[in-house]
């Protein structure tokens, strides 16, 4: 179980934010949000947006670290990724 996290680098209420995804399933990215205490109000349809202040725990717990375009390139490539309108449609 691999999952992927890129660098707090995306501002939103007055923090930073990272995106931790997987690159086999949403079933394998649920469970590990679930173990770092994720609510699942953050996930945004293909990824989960983890403050700046949970990053540390998301690479402890064994998330590898990648650049944002990497992230994205993950998820087109296992099919997972989600454009943005569909996203909020398959909340």
């Amino acid at each position: 179980m691999t999952l992927y996290v890129d660098p707090p680098a995306w501002p939103g209420h007055g923090r930073l934010w990272s995106h931790l995804v997987s690159d086999v399933s949403y079933d394998e990215l649920h469970a590990f949000a679930d173990r770092l205490g994720l609510s699942r109000r953050a996930f945004d349809g293909d990824h989960y947006d983890l403050p700046e202040h949970r990053y540390a725990d998301a690479v402890a717990a064994g998330a590898v670290e990648v650049r944002s375009r990497e992230v994205v390139r993950l998820l087109r490539e296992s099919g997972l990724r989600r454009p943005k309108g569909a996203r909020a449609r398959g909340r």
